[in-house]
C-alpha cells in the first residue's frame, strides 16, 4: 500500500497490469469515505523475468546433498499430483530443478503434512527458519535420479536480489532470517524509480510553489 498526502501526478493514476480481480474486489468493498480517497496507481508492467531458480544455485559439487533415505522421506510426503510432477521430470531425463516446501493440508478432514514441488523456475516464498516454518528444499531430477538438499543462505540472498558482495551472518539460521524477513531489492528499486521518486518530486514541486 502506497499513500500520499499531496495530489498525485496525473501520469501516475489510471489502469495498470497490477490491478488484479482480487484487488479490484477489495477496493469495491471499501466504505464510501475510504473509496473516495483510493488511488489506482498506473505503472507499466516490470521487465520480463530473465533468469530462473536453476541459474542462481551453487554448483552441485559445492553443496551438501541429502542422503537417499532423507530424499525418500521427502518423496513419501508428496501428494499424488506433486509426485506425478516429480516423476515426469525424472522420466524426461534432462536436468530439472524444482523447489519443495513442506506444508500442512486438510485431507478427509485431517491435517496432513505434505511436500509440494514446483518446476516452473520460481522459488516460491522464502520464509525465515523460525516460528515453525520449514526451510526450502531443492529437488534435482536428472538421468532418472532425484536428489534433494536445503537451499543455502547465499542462494536465498541471490533470490532476494542481494549482490555477491553482501555480507551474510555466519550462522545459516541468521543468514536465512535476513532473506526471509527482507524485501526483494529489485522490486523496491523498481518501485522507487517508477512511483516513490516521482511522488516525492511532485510533492517537492508543490511545496516550492
Amino acid at each position: 500500500m502506497i499513500a500520499t498526502r499531496a495530489p498525485p501526478p496525473d501520469r501516475l493514476v489510471g489502469e495498470s497490469p497490477f490491478h488484479t480481480r482480487a484487488v479490484k474486489a477489495a477496493a469495491a468493498a471499501l466504505p464510501a469515505a475510504l473509496a473516495a480517497q483510493w488511488v489506482w496507481w498506473r505503472l507499466a508492467g516490470p521487465a520480463a523475468r530473465n533468469s530462473d531458480l536453476a541459474a542462481l544455485l551453487e554448483p552441485d559439487a559445492a553443496v551438501a546433498w541429502h542422503p537417499p533415505e532423507r530424499t525418500a522421506r521427502w518423496l513419501a510426503l508428496m501428494a499424488p499430483l506433486h509426485r506425478a510432477r516429480l516423476e515426469a521430470a525424472r522420466a524426461h531425463g534432462a536436468r530439472a530443478v524444482g523447489a519443495v516446501y513442506r506444508r500442512m493440508r486438510i485431507e478427509d478432514g485431517r491435517r496432513v503434512q505434505r511436500a509440494e514441488v514446483r518446476f516452473d523456475g520460481l522459488a516460491g516464498c522464502l520464509r525465515t527458519p523460525r516460528g515453525g516454518s520449514s526451510r526450502q528444499v531443492i529437488a534435482v531430477a536428472q538421468d532418472g535420479q532425484v536428489r534433494t538438499r536445503l537451499l543455502t543462505p547465499r542462494e536465498a540472498a541471490r533470490l532476494m536480489g542481494l549482490p555477491e558482495s553482501y555480507r551474510l551472518p555466519g550462522a545459516a539460521t541468521s543468514a536465512l532470517q535476513v532473506a526471509g524477513d527482507g524485501v526483494a531489492v529489485p522490486v523496491v528499486r523498481w518501485l522507487a524509480q517508477e512511483l516513490l521518486e516521482p511522488l516525492l518530486d511532485g510533492a517537492a514541486a508543490i511545496a516550492a510553489e
